[in-house]
């Protein structure tokens, strides 16, 4: 007994950088997934960094957090934090995580791993030194935690499918429809990195290669930025104001990409990703087909998987629902009765729960820092792709 009770008194200290949309969204993983999961450690809220203390103190105060810091080395280098997590945007991912790397953390970081693949490879290479050191390093794809997404790759990797001939992934969303939505951080190119690419096309790259269990080996894209200024936020830097005249910036990433691609088996693959399609808010579909059947999913729908069964009777075959709500499905578990619904918010709970039990056993996390450097890979091949109007791309393995 009492050594049951220390085995559940072990904890693990989290620190955070940054704590806007991501920071609240895995603040809400962080502090459910010790009352959901029983884990070999306890993970607690011990500090979270930005650099506006009003806010980021507003920001630990609202998610649970113990402490507030306004350099990223400090958090760093508290001896309460053992995991650092990074969720700032994507020009500061590889300083932090390599340093945090270097200072004996854990590290996981949120999606796209870098801004390019130098920067993915630099993280790599650290995640390595860190490995034989008994650390890991995670990135945040958090949609591969979607119940019906573990389960989806649970039946094709048991051959359910077939050999994969079709894989077809879309994912829109609207939020930059309106020519005046002003130049944030995300519509330049030295902050995001890219700007559907990377911010929708890294999630789809991901799960294609997650469920169809092999890589993309070389891309045809076409990219586009529809709406090439836009208002300068408050405060803005004077140079961009004079890009574009008057309280206008250049917008230097993408509205949108289409690629074409091919898995290693030669499965081909589309995928389509956009911030202007009018009316989507965040609508992730994809469907794959093989020789034996078919799965489909809708991220509006997230607790439903369609499956088609190719060696159904021709009088009763077709596509049938399957509500991934039952206690057999990936994490249901720890959750609640078959038919009650969960939501986006749960995947960064499965997140925490895959990135605790893989810190506690010593095994190695998925989607690793190596996962996400396949994935800058592939964004950076349809980049080259789309610069040579479509020209077929092989992407390096």
């Amino acid at each position: 007994m009492a050594q049951q009770e220390a085995q559940r008194q072990r904890t693990i200290g989290i620190g955070m950088v940054g704590y806007a949309f991501m920071g609240a969204a895995h603040s809400q993983g962080w502090r459910t997934v010790g009352r959901v999961f029983d884990l070999p450690l306890r993970p607690v809220l011990a500090a979270v960094c930005g650099r506006d203390a009003a806010a980021v103190r507003a920001a630990a105060d609202r998610h649970g957090w113990a402490a507030a810091e306004t350099d990223w080395r400090d958090l760093v280098a508290r001896d309460d934090v053992q995991v650092v997590d990074v969720c700032t945007p994507g020009d500061s991912h590889a300083e932090i995580a390599i340093a945090a790397l270097e200072a004996g953390k854990h590290v996981l970081c949120e999606k796209p791993l870098a801004n390019s693949v130098a920067e993915a490879e630099a993280m790599v290479a650290a995640a390595e030194r860190a490995r034989a050191r008994g650390q890991v390093a995670m990135v945040g794809f958090n949609y591969r935690r979607v119940p019906a997404m573990a389960y989806a790759r649970r039946l094709i990797a048991e051959g359910r499918l077939g050999a994969l001939r079709h894989v077809r992934v879309t994912y829109l969303q609207d939020w930059l429809v309106d020519p005046d939505f002003p130049l944030t951080w995300r519509l330049r190119r030295e902050h995001a990195g890219s700007g559907a690419l990377g911010d929708l096309g890294a999630h789809v790259v991901d799960l294609a290669q997650y469920l169809a269990g092999e890589p993309l080996v070389g891309v045809s894209a076409l990219t586009e930025t529809f709406v090439r200024e836009r208002p300068l936020l408050a405060g803005a830097s004077a140079g961009l104001a004079a890009v574009g005249g008057a309280g206008r910036g250049a917008v230097t990433v993408d509205d949108a990409a289409v690629f074409t691609g091919r898995l290693a088996s030669g499965a081909l693959v589309s995928f389509e990703a956009t911030r202007m399609a009018a009316g989507r808010k965040n609508a992730l579909r994809l469907e794959l087909n093989g020789e034996r059947g078919s799965l489909a999913f809708d991220l509006e729908r997230l607790n439903e998987l369609s499956f088609y069964d190719g060696s159904d009777p021709a009088e009763s075959a077709g596509f049938r629902r399957i509500l991934v709500t039952e206690q057999e499905h990936p994490y249901l578990e720890a959750w609640w009765p078959p038919g009650h619904a969960l939501g986006y918010e749960h995947t960064f709970t499965h997140q925490a729960r895959d990135l605790v039990h893989a810190i506690a056993s010593g095994t190695d996390p998925v989607p690793s820092f190596a996962d996400g450097l396949q994935v800058q890979r592939v964004l950076a091949a349809v980049e080259e792709s789309a610069e040579k109007n479509a020209v077929y791309t092989p992407v390096p393995l």
